[in-house]
């Protein structure tokens, strides 16, 4: 088995070096597949040449950043992966997020080229950016055509540990976007991390989240880096799901609550030969003890979760063989990992008491992307000046170190395992000239797991239909954006000192107390 060194303190190897010693030893072993072709580690090493060798002809430098806005594919994770080789920087952008989005977080990140299919949302030519159609069905050079000829090489880049690897932008809707920047020595602490999940060329990942979610990327990184095969699914379908982990001897998965939920009701899942199956992930949205439980039962392998953020800090897992009696917790702090609480003074808590949930680990964000005072809202420092993450989620420990998490972060709604932010929807909404005052809140889902709900007090002397102000809302957001349910209220709870209690709206819509019957 081909492995970096993982011991305590080793230097950060850099995953374009570690694809090329694949090539070399494993060569012609399946590097990546999906339902159109297959690439051997070879052929991969040679596609990652030459795009390198292509983006430095077209005049980018190391440092600078590409997007790419696609349904994934081999081609999407080539492009990713050539681009780190030429020393540049990613952006993997949502395609589902809304046009005037699209072009903020491409101004945003100071985006040279971009390469997008037709999932993207159309967005007009500006100024800077060359486009690169990966399909033929979008504006811009087609790829084929755009690529330098074959056996072209790259120039050799020298990039430091610190460097920036990615940028995973945190808000795809209409608010101002926050570009998560990730070096190359976080994503080694991911991959050193993976090490310790039997990922080697035995290893078989199918991957059925976006390539632009951080979710997927934590899994996608140490399956290369250690010489396994990543199997790409264009699009979730819990079926084909099953079908194609038949198929291909599937050792490893990410999935996130809902996507498990949906593989378990299919009438067929007994019938599925799974028993090929070593590590089972779960990260982005809370994963329910039952649901924990029936995927123990039913599914073979084990069952890991992680708890943690985009932008790093701490981590939390939970391998549920080993610990079925601590299903309703994410799990103990990782190895290296510093996971503390803090009450609203900023201030430690005493052991068994609730606080605010931050980390600090090998594996941090180096910051929001041209944001410092967004960065420094993100960061606590302890009385020695050691630097954490917070994540707004409120959690305890309970007296075996587990993390019991007890609110949710920031009130940001997660369905389908993408985040949603409230206030991208509720400050959309606000410039409807009907619209006095909105907030927006997370109801359960059993499609989603949680999806968005507005509740809208009208202004004086207005009146719209809410089933027309939720189209007028939904036109404007990405498809993971959308409202399920728009409620007109009289007015919105609040604290004494004029907090919106959230809490009580979501207990409103449950037995619909509060919501008037005006339409």
């Amino acid at each position: 088995m081909i492995q970096p060194n993982f011991s305590s303190g080793s230097p950060v190897q850099f995953l374009s070096n570690l694809i090329r010693e694949h090539a070399e030893l494993l060569q012609d072993q399946p590097a990546l597949r999906d339902d159109a072709q297959v690439l051997s580690y070879l052929q991969l090493d040679r596609a990652m040449d030459r795009i390198a060798a292509t983006i430095q002809q077209a005049g980018l430098r190391r440092g600078e950043v590409i997007a790419i806005c696609a349904m994934n594919s081999v081609r999407y994770a080539c492009i990713f992966l050539g681009a780190l080789r030429a020393g540049l920087v990613v952006a993997p952008l949502a395609p589902s997020s809304s046009p005037d989005s699209l072009v903020s977080m491409l101004r945003d990140a100071q985006v040279r080229l971009l390469f997008w299919d037709s999932a993207a949302p159309e967005i007009e030519e500006f100024a800077g950016i060359q486009r690169i159609s990966l399909d033929g069905d979008t504006d811009g050079i087609p790829f084929d055509e755009w690529l330098c000829p074959e056996g072209t090489q790259p120039q050799s880049v020298d990039i430091e540990p610190d460097a920036a690897f990615n940028i995973i932008y945190s808000s795809g809707t209409t608010g101002v976007p926050k570009g998560i920047v990730q070096s190359h020595a976080m994503r080694w602490a991911h991959i050193c991390r993976g090490a310790k999940y039997e990922y080697g060329p035995a290893a078989t990942t199918l991957l059925a989240t976006p390539l632009y979610s951080n979710t997927t990327l934590v899994v996608f990184f140490p399956t290369l880096a250690l010489g396994g095969c990543v199997v790409l699914m264009t699009k979730f379908d819990a079926a084909q799901y099953l079908v194609l982990a038949e198929r291909y001897r599937v050792t490893h998965a990410m999935l996130v609550p809902v996507q498990y939920q949906r593989i378990l009701s299919v009438p067929s899942f007994e019938h599925h030969d799974l028993s090929s199956f070593r590590f089972k992930f779960c990260t982005s949205a809370p994963f329910g003890a039952a649901l924990k439980s029936n995927v123990l039962r039913r599914w073979p392998g084990n069952l890991v979760e992680f708890y943690g953020m985009t932008e790093g800090g701490g981590t939390c897992i939970l391998d549920m063989r080993l610990h079925p009696d601590k299903l309703h917790t994410v799990g103990k702090p990782a190895d290296g990992h510093d996971i503390r609480l803090i009450d609203e003074h900023e201030n430690e808590v005493v052991p068994g008491e609730s606080g605010e949930v931050v980390g600090n680990s090998p594996g941090m964000m180096t910051g929001y992307f041209k944001k410092p005072e967004l960065t420094k809202e993100a960061e606590w420092l302890d009385a020695q000046g050691k630097r954490f993450i917070r994540t707004g989620d409120v959690g305890r420990f309970d007296s075996d170190g587990f993390l019991v998490l007890i609110d949710r972060r920031k009130d940001m709604i997660i369905s389908g395992g993408f985040n949603i932010y409230p206030s991208d929807l509720e400050s959309l909404l606000r410039g409807h000239p009907a619209v006095s005052e909105v907030a927006v809140v997370g109801v359960d889902s059993m499609q989603w797991g949680e999806t968005p709900v507005a509740f809208v007090v009208l202004r004086a002397g207005q009146s719209v239909l809410s089933f027309d102000l939720k189209i007028w809302c939904n036109q404007r957001v990405g498809k993971t954006q959308r409202l399920s349910d728009l409620c007109f209220v009289d007015e919105l709870p609040r604290s004494s000192i004029g907090k919106i209690l959230k809490r009580e709206l979501r207990d409103a819509y449950r037995n619909r107390s509060l919501i008037s019957t005006r339409t």
